[in-house]
């Protein structure tokens, strides 16, 4: 089939409505993630074939309204409205139609050719809820279809329905008679100047809305013409005003109009039975602060132990692997005659650098990213969101930056761009700066050794408490942080959003499994390694290199020495920081390797022999104290400095993301060094 007998679909709908599931049934394998030109927004495609013709499906980020609010709304506005595309699949969730039906109603208005997906039928079911499928395709004037995308059902109809245009007439939306008169001074001007891309009526009402971008496009494309436009718009506005409607009110009075339509439509469609579920009582634990905290930090404790029970296991079995490999990479080197120099940077150097980041990064993401995913999945994760929505807000910022601070537990790169889901750029530059106070999976290998030498003697449940402790501290200091940025370089108002609370579903393991696996830890542990090779590279070139019968790693401790005593620590430590910035993993190994004076990356298998070695370098527990407070406040790694640019397009703010976690660990480690001089 030729790329000319293609037809594009876009795929649209409010979030967790289940419109990726939809897009993943409909698709299979064949489709691919694509970031949007000039955006910082991925799009997923994806092609199928039914009956004969190919079908271009493009999941549009989701949205509530056809109003953007941030850059995922706005490229939904962008392509339903403006990109010219015909056919467009409104899903909706079937448990919550009368909220969904608002922005299916706004893309009818639209009038692209629409299908209304009714999906998660299933749940509406076990909820007993009865939506007439026919009546609502009858009211609404467009095809209606009925699917649980999960179980793969209705998705052989939903195709049907696109593949036919519809014979009725679509639901035409009466506005109150101030609007519909006014609309008269726009339609016709805009009828006979546009060429028919972009409905009239729908342009016309966005126009007595005040918005720009419609004004834009009418300028773009009306060219002399647009003056007897501007002459319109005055006139309507001056009809406005004199029945007392302001520019300011035709918003309201719009949205008014469709949510009262929702309503409606939603009596005549849906029987909902009077059962009740046990959502409320899930809820009351969930949700409300007094039980929530305590239950977030036995889940919190739950997920950590369970990564570092089971993340020993294949650390140690991909530990192994990578010194066999590397055994066989020097036998090769020796038979070929690569000179000593080559094989100490390449193989002890990078690929010995990269196989431990590699081993000690890999088991536990493999395993906290699917527990995170499971929560997710579950429907408490958006609870855990709602909960510290009012604590953020208190803080100055975004609620939505909760979830954010959550994703940076597994990994501050994934954290970072997280933060396009918040709308106001404020709050988003303050959730992208102070997302490195989150310590990531990176950080946990080295935080869980020293406070198991130090403290708790090894791995177990008592680990994990006092791991899950660190991280509440770890949300108190990014909260603190917060709301002093809020407060200086950064001060505005906290946004209001709509918090989406999806129902508790049973999760999706193999959803789960494979989205955590590909989408998140392979991704996260290729640019790691990508990182850690030439890291490990220059690591054995300044460890190897003598000047004066010292090293150059010698030299660069004892230049941090000074710093390092100052604030707790010491100059091999701080200078392990510094050189392990292309990776976290391997900060600690770096240390270890230095008071070791290895020349070579050190492998430590056992909390005892950690001990012994940072004993004899006068670590004790006031300096195992500022590691660890240092682990959590310091500058971000390499990959999220790069990611922070990516999603900030500025130098300034990527270097105050540097600066401002840097400058928070050094005042907290000089606090308790000050706090042990005094005692």
């Amino acid at each position: 089939m030729s790329v000319n007998n293609e037809v594009t679909v876009a795929l649209a709908g409010n979030p967790n409505v289940g419109k990726s599931t939809v897009f993943n049934a409909l698709t299979g394998m064949r489709q691919h993630t694509g970031n949007w030109t000039g955006k910082t927004v991925d799009l997923a495609t994806g092609v199928a074939e039914y009956n004969g013709v190919n079908y271009k499906f493009i999941d549009i980020p989701g949205t509530y309204s056809l109003k953007p609010h941030s850059a995922e709304e706005e490229i939904a506005d962008d392509y339903i409205c403006y990109e010219g595309v015909k056919k467009v699949v409104s899903v909706c969730d079937a448990t919550s139609l009368e909220r969904n039906l608002y922005l299916a109603l706004q893309i009818i208005e639209t009038k692209r050719d629409t299908v209304v997906c009714i999906n998660m039928l299933d749940e509406a079911r076990k909820q007993k809820i009865v939506i007439d499928i026919s009546l609502l395709a009858h009211e609404l004037g467009v095809k209606v279809c009925a699917t649980s995308a999960r179980k793969g059902t209705g998705l052989d109809e939903l195709v049907s329905c696109i593949s036919e245009k519809s014979t009725q007439k679509p639901i035409r939306i009466n506005y109150p008679p101030q609007i519909e008169s006014a609309l008269q001074f726009l339609v016709p001007v805009l009828k006979n100047e546009l060429s028919g891309d972009v409905d009239e009526r729908w342009l016309s009402l966005r126009l007595l809305e005040g918005d720009n971008k419609a004004e834009r496009y009418c300028r773009d494309n009306m060219g002399d013409k647009y003056g007897e436009l501007e002459n319109a718009i005055e006139n309507a506005e001056e009809f406005l005003s004199s029945h007392g409607v302001y520019r300011e009110d035709v918003s309201e009075m719009i949205a008014a109009s469709l949510y009262g339509l929702s309503r409606e439509l939603c009596k005549k469609v849906i029987v909902h039975s009077s059962e009740k579920d046990n959502k409320g009582a899930k809820d009351k634990i969930f949700t409300k602060s007094i039980y929530a905290y305590p239950v977030m930090f036995v889940a919190l404790c739950v997920v950590f132990y369970i990564t570092i029970t089971l993340a020993n296991y294949p650390s140690q079995l991909l530990s192994t692997l990578f010194v066999r490999c590397e055994e066989l990479l020097m036998m090769f080197a020796d038979r070929i005659g690569l000179p000593q120099f080559f094989s100490g940077v390449f193989i002890t150097g990078g690929f010995r650098v990269m196989g431990w980041v590699i081993a000690v990064m890999l088991p536990p993401m493999a395993i906290f990213f699917p527990c995170f995913s499971f929560l997710e999945d579950l429907g408490v994760l958006p609870r855990v969101a709602y909960v510290l929505d009012n604590t953020f807000e208190k803080a100055g910022t975004c609620g939505k930056q909760a979830l954010t601070t959550c994703m940076g537990y597994g990994c501050n790169c994934v954290g970072i761009a997280g933060t396009r889901i918040i709308d106001s750029r404020r709050e988003r530059l303050i959730a992208v700066i102070t997302n490195s106070l989150t310590p990531c999976n990176g950080r946990f290998p080295a935080i869980i050794a020293v406070l198991g030498a130090f403290l708790v003697g090894g791995g177990g449940i008592l680990s994990a408490v006092v791991l899950a402790a660190v991280i509440v501290g770890s949300l108190a200091l990014t909260l603190a942080c917060a709301n002093i940025l809020s407060r200086t370089i950064l001060k505005g108002e906290p946004s209001h959003y709509i918090l989406e609370i999806p129902p508790y579903r049973k999760p999706q393991m193999s959803k789960i499994i494979a989205n955590s696996l590909i989408d998140k830890t392979l991704k996260i542990i290729i640019r790691a390694a990508v990182v850690a090779f030439p890291a490990g590279m220059v690591l054995w070139f300044v460890s190897n290199t003598f000047y004066e019968n010292q090293s150059l790693l010698f030299r660069i401790n004892s230049f941090f020495d000074p710093m390092g005593r100052a604030i707790g620590m010491d100059g091999v430590t701080l200078s392990s920081f510094f050189l392990g910035i292309p990776a976290n993993e391997i900060v600690l190994p770096i240390a270890l390797m230095s008071y070791l004076q290895a020349g070579e990356l050190a492998s430590f298998e056992n909390v005892a022999y950690i001990r012994e070695i940072l004993v004899a370098n006068g670590w004790d527990i006031w300096r195992m104290a500022c590691f660890v407070i240092f682990c959590i406040a310091h500058f971000p790694c390499a990959a999220s400095i790069m990611t922070v640019y990516k999603e900030t397009k500025s130098i300034k703010w990527t270097a105050l993301s540097f600066i401002i976690p840097l400058c928070v660990g050094v005042i907290l480690c000089s606090f308790i060094t000050l706090i042990k001089v005094l005692l």
